[in-house]
């Protein structure tokens, strides 16, 4: 016993163990970005009952939103390339927090019902250029923060075993400070929402600028070659500003099969940046590098199961709202404490390891939803409700895992003189994979149509219920979630390189 608690306690101290002093400064950027969920639940509310725009407008504002992502990787071209206030790294967090700050400023201000605010426009104006300025602040530092993940770790006179242990290790770090941001944003968001009005508490988001500042000012860096920068790469900057326009125009034009014509000219553009940025590396680790972001494209590309689950647990199982809502606050607690106590598997073993674990144990989790649908609870006198409970709360982690192994690879392959660059081409082709995935899903419940009973006004049934393709749905998408991801792994992810 003695044992045994010994070994538990030094699982649970491993992050701990690991969090070195030169971590904290820009593990305190990634919280901010998390805390600044404080605001959510005020927000949502102020959008209700005193912001007179209709949800047209919102949702085209959520739709403009979007757009600055699409520009992370001309941001990490820059980020390589030019300093801003005498830095090519800390110099971007601030200018993230100055576009933060104004963003927020506008937010409080039109909350407010100040005059000055007012000075752009009608409030639908505002609101829009308070959006954007706040989210194209957490791109621009979000694409920092990851370029910093890299070199935060010593690399002078240690081993490349060591290097990719603790590259890693940041990275779990990084997730878990997000998560605890989050989770902190969660649990004063909805006090704060009762006790102060709106415009107090986006006053208040102005506490989340300072924090990523705070954690820039402090943050120490392995030196780096050619710390001036190089020229801007015309050739990837081009590409990256085509790419941004491309996927705008697209999205905004929804032309018939819009996904589909997005993801495989994304596909090419990105393909072509991964060869840009990569081109000068020796040929071995250009190879290296190519077959470890196809596994893990083919590890991210698996379709889910839809809208037609949920809709049997309602309709048959009679899950209601609250037993969803639960289902969603333990999956968000076990996830942060699973990340914790698995941080040394994740930082000591392989990414080819973790990956292979991930791909049967989350097969294996898959189960207890076939079991549900065809009855094994009731043949083995189970509560369904208790089977989903275990099923969400051991499953649900695995999503915030598998982050980790794809930005470990990322970080272990970037390229010196491009890290910027290289995590914003790597996270964008992540990204795309979970398209490709949901372009899957689409066409895989085309194939296997799950229906829901629709009833209008009069009663009269406009589309009758039919669960009967569920079971072949689940059985398509669980075989493909373990044969196409098991292929990409093995076959591109050779023992003991990655």
């Amino acid at each position: 016993m003695h044992e045994l608690l010994k070994r538990l306690g030094s699982i649970f101290l491993t992050p701990i163990r690991a969090c070195r002093k030169r971590y904290f400064p820009l593990l305190l950027v990634y919280f901010s970005y998390g805390a600044s969920s404080m605001g959510n639940v005020a927000e949502s509310f102020w959008q209700k009952d005193s912001l007179a725009l209709s949800a047209e407008q919102l949702v085209t504002i959520v739709a403009w939103v979007a757009v600055p992502w699409t520009l992370k990787i001309v941001v990490g071209q820059f980020i390589d390339s030019k300093k801003i206030f005498g830095s090519r790294r800390r110099g971007y967090v601030f200018l993230g927090a100055i576009l933060l700050a104004l963003g927020t400023i506008l937010l409080a201000g039109l909350a407010g019902e100040k005059s000055w605010a007012l000075v752009f426009g009608s409030p639908y104006a505002v609101y829009l250029i308070s959006s954007l300025l706040t989210i194209t602040g957490f791109m621009i530092q979000d694409v920092a923060a990851d370029t910093m993940s890299t070199e935060v770790v010593p690399r002078a006179n240690r081993s490349e075993e060591n290097i990719r242990s603790d590259l890693a290790m940041v990275q779990i770090l990084g997730r878990i400070a997000l998560g605890s941001g989050i989770f902190a944003g969660a649990l004063v968001s909805g006090w704060l929402a009762a006790s102060f009005p709106a415009e107090t508490v986006f006053w208040l988001l102005l506490v989340i600028p300072i924090l990523s500042c705070v954690g820039a000012i402090f943050v120490r860096l392995e030196k780096i070659d050619n710390a001036a920068g190089h020229p801007i790469d015309r050739k990837i900057l081009t590409v990256g500003l085509f790419f941004a326009a491309f996927t705008i125009g697209v999205g905004w034009w929804n032309p018939p099969g819009a996904q589909e014509i997005v993801f495989g000219v994304s596909l090419v553009l990105l393909s072509a940046l991964l060869w840009l940025v990569t081109r000068d590396l020796p040929r071995k680790k250009f190879r290296n590098i190519v077959a470890a972001m196809i596994a893990l494209f083919l590890f991210r590309l698996t379709p889910a199961i839809g809208p037609g689950f949920t809709w049997w647990e309602i309709d048959v199982l009679g899950f209601d709202e609250q037993f969803f809502g639960h289902l969603a606050q333990i999956g968000a607690i076990v996830s942060l404490v699973i990340l914790w106590t698995g941080a040394n598997f994740l930082a000591k073993y392989s990414v080819r390891s973790v990956l292979l674990f991930l791909i049967f144990i989350g097969t294996a989790l898959s189960m207890p939803e076939l079991g549900l649908f065809f009855g094994v609870h009731e043949t083995l006198n189970l509560d369904a409700r208790a089977i989903a409970f275990i099923d969400t709360a051991v499953g649900s982690p695995l999503v915030h895992i598998s982050m980790v192994p794809l930005l470990t690879i990322i970080a272990i392959h970037a390229p010196p003189q491009n890290r910027g660059t290289w995590f914003a081409v790597g996270a964008s082709l992540m990204n795309l994979a979970l398209s490709g995935g949901s372009i899957l899903t689409k066409y895989s419940n085309r194939i296997f149509e799950v229906s829901r009973e629709v009833v209008d006004d009069a009663g009269e049934i406009l589309v009758s219920q039919n669960y009967e393709p569920l079971g072949p749905l689940l059985i398509w998408t669980i075989l493909f979630a373990f044969f196409v991801p098991l292929f990409g792994v093995l076959g591109f992810l050779r023992r003991g390189k990655n």
